[in-house]
């Protein structure tokens, strides 16, 4: 049994292929540029040589692709995308077209690309086309991978006039109120399972079943990057060993663009091995190093106020369960790649924060927290799993 796991960030896109017959460690990886960089230094590249730009694909992660594209039009030059790529920059269609991007339909894009001196670019988070020929020059053949596990960040597909950031937040509130006992494996989804909100998660999945096949016997499931990311950290022996005894733990990924931050409660009963008691997210640019700490020691204490959260221009914060009284300091692990602000700085009231390094990987706690929400939603995966990553909790 093999799955490939494949964590798309902002900067970098970490890989893990886990083989039930290999002791973790000797796991195959890879840290590859992330697709929104990829595409971001294409487009720059057509803005200087003044090209012509025509978007086809899927809805991707935006950040640096979309403020590359967006300077490519505010250089007088022409952009044309199709609607599910023009959503990449906004769900509001209209609102993509008041940016001066034209949106048309495919056959009119095909003819686009034709143009002399146009450049045709193909969106997309997922390309196992690609991949699958990297690593068919190492003997392995992707079409023979039981299952794929792919996280993304998505902000949901807002309606006109709803922020975003809390449209986000109460989705991530949904799922916490749906599967309470699931911890960070509530914002896991089989394939067919993903809530319609999550237009760039079913875009991810949906070009990965396209290279595989409708009929091919590989499972897909997806998740958000953040959880994922908290979910590997977990991974690591100093917050595995505290929720064994008892003791709660606060995981954080400072990530280029969001910081998500969880409070978990030892919940041995449960398959996870924790529940989250407390969840909050921010952008990470909007907040200096003291406010992270201080907003941390609030998660840990379990008085974060969502609504302050908010006016400063966070995604929001949640506290499901106060702290259970006698059990101590929580253990504040960190993982993602500003993971720097944090590293040997204290919480107040809850001590040093301690990077966490999953198997002895920082740069895989995404892919060892999709492997695990893998196991979780697909039962048959549980028990090789657990035998090369052990239990949680």
């Amino acid at each position: 049994m093999r799955a490939l796991c494949i964590d798309i960030g902002t900067g970098t896109q970490d890989i893990l292929l886990f083989d039930a017959e290999r002791e973790i460690e000797n796991a195959f990886r890879l840290v590859l540029p992330s697709p929104t960089a990829l595409v971001a230094n294409r487009v720059r590249t057509a803005t200087a040589a003044e090209r012509p730009l025509i978007l086809t694909g899927s809805t991707m992660g935006g950040g640096p692709s979309a403020w590359a594209i967006r300077d490519h039009v505010l250089a007088g030059l022409p952009v044309a995308a199709t609607p599910s790529a023009a959503r990449t920059l906004d769900d509001d269609l209209d609102a993509v077209r008041a940016m001066g991007v034209r949106v048309v339909m495919d056959d009119e894009a095909t003819e686009l690309a034709k143009l002399e001196g146009t450049l045709a670019l193909r969106l997309r988070d997922i390309a196992l086309d690609d991949l699958a020929v990297v690593l068919a020059r190492y003997d392995i053949d992707l079409r023979t991978i039981d299952a794929f596990a792919l996280a993304v960040f998505d902000h949901g597909s807002a309606p006109p006039g709803v922020s975003d950031r809390r449209f986000r937040f109460d989705r991530l509130a949904d799922r916490l109120r749906a599967e309470p006992d699931a911890g960070p494996t509530a914002f896991a989804h089989r394939e067919h399972d993903i809530p319609a909100a999550f237009t760039r998660l079913q875009a991810a999945v949906d070009d990965a079943r396209g290279w595989l096949g409708a009929t091919a016997q590989a499972s897909v499931v997806a998740m958000d990057t953040g959880p994922a990311a908290v979910l590997g950290a977990l991974e690591d022996p100093g917050p595995r060993e505290a929720l064994r005894r008892g003791r709660e733990v606060v995981a954080v990924n400072v990530g280029n663009f969001h910081t998500l931050a969880m409070r978990l409660a030892p919940a041995p009963e449960t398959r996870i091995g924790c529940r989250i008691a407390s969840i909050y997210e921010h952008h990470t640019g909007e907040v200096g190093d003291a406010h992270l700490r201080r907003d941390l020691a609030l998660v840990a204490d379990g008085t974060i106020d969502g609504e302050a959260v908010f006016a400063s221009m966070g995604h929001g914060a949640l506290v499901v369960t106060p702290p259970s009284i006698g059990r101590g300091r929580p253990w504040v692990s960190v993982t993602g790649p500003r993971r720097a602000r944090l590293i040997g700085s204290t919480v107040r009231g809850a001590g040093r924060v301690i990077p966490a390094v999953p198997h002895g990987d920082m740069m895989q706690a995404g892919p060892f927290g999709l492997l695990r929400a893998l196991a979780e939603r697909l039962p048959l995966w549980r028990e090789p799993v657990a035998r090369r990553l052990g239990t949680i909790g």
